[in-house]
């Protein structure tokens, strides 16, 4: 891996609930030790899959002391903490570097947003309150706020912050990050049906909502773009692809927590705002686990 957080598949983690809303260690627990057997190359708890922004900075603070604890070392443990005020997310990225993570996710600021000089000055900010690399966070579609690829350029400058999540969705806008930013910045795909495209322009996995459900199949198809078997990876996407875009047929992490339900893992409800499907959506993904055989594929 050189000095890289990790190369392949990292799962954005779902945060299992118990029916009183409360976070269910117990299953968290077989979550990420189903992970570490099945190939999954990185860890990462409390981002906007794992509901960061509805558990309390308490909630946010335990869980990601938990996992750390329990992943003891055996794959890289990537804390999400970002927060759109830069106190929280310093004080988030603290106490995750003080329990053990191994890198920090740190999204962009949201609702407020902020200017480019603005993004440059937050983050530089928690960079240097830290010890450990981040990983940037660009997902504008939620927040409002896209780091664009000069401000990118700045930002890796410094030495802590040394990747990007990059969800904008945009692949001309990775491929001149790339271009601006060379090897000073790692990237990863924000989103899985980007995975194979992004991968041949550099970057060195993706952070995957799909790798919950199949993370060994994730694995496999960031471990052929590794290998430069582009063609073979594109027919494992190609096969995937429909089970990976229905996991974004409600708000994420709706439709991946009822797949993992359905899948044989009590993960629970998400808290609200956020909702259970409709039931046309809910037969939906449904069927379309059937069609993948993984209908209690987990249950023992």
């Amino acid at each position: 891996m050189g000095n890289h957080i990790f190369t392949g598949s990292g799962v954005a983690l779902v945060t299992p609930m118990n029916s009183d809303g409360s976070v269910n260690y117990d299953v968290l627990e077989q979550l990420l030790e189903f992970h570490v057997e099945n190939g999954t190359d990185a860890i990462i708890a409390c981002g906007t899959t794992g509901e960061a922004a509805t558990l309390s900075e308490e909630e946010h603070c335990k869980v990601l002391s938990f996992v750390s604890e329990k992943i003891n070392g055996r794959i890289p443990v990537i804390a999400g903490t970002g927060s759109n005020d830069t106190s929280t997310a310093v004080m988030l990225s603290k106490s995750a570097e003080k329990t053990g993570a191994d890198a920090l996710l740190c999204v962009t600021p949201y609702y407020n947003k902020t200017s480019q000089a603005g993004l440059v000055k937050h983050f530089n900010v928690i960079a240097d309150a830290v010890d450990l690399p981040i990983i940037l966070y660009n997902v504008p579609s939620r927040t409002g706020c896209n780091i664009q690829p000069k401000t990118y350029e700045e930002l890796c400058k410094h030495p802590n912050i040394v990747a990007a999540k990059e969800a904008s969705g945009n692949i001309s806008q990775v491929a001149l990050i790339r271009s601006l930013c060379g090897d000073n910045l790692d990237i990863y795909s924000g989103n899985d049906d980007q995975t194979v495209p992004f991968m041949s322009l550099g970057a060195l996995g993706v952070i995957s909502v799909f790798a919950n459900i199949c993370p060994a199949e994730m694995h496999k198809i960031c471990q052929l773009c590794l290998e430069n078997d582009f063609a073979e990876a594109q027919k494992l996407h190609f096969h995937y692809l429909e089970l990976m875009n229905i996991m974004f047929n409600d708000v994420n992490p709706i439709p991946i927590k009822t797949a993992m339900n359905l899948f044989g893992f009590d993960c629970g409800e998400c808290r609200l705002p956020l909702v259970p499907m409709s039931a046309a959506g809910y037969h939906d993904l449904k069927d379309c686990l059937a069609k993948y055989d993984l209908l209690g594929k987990h249950v023992k």
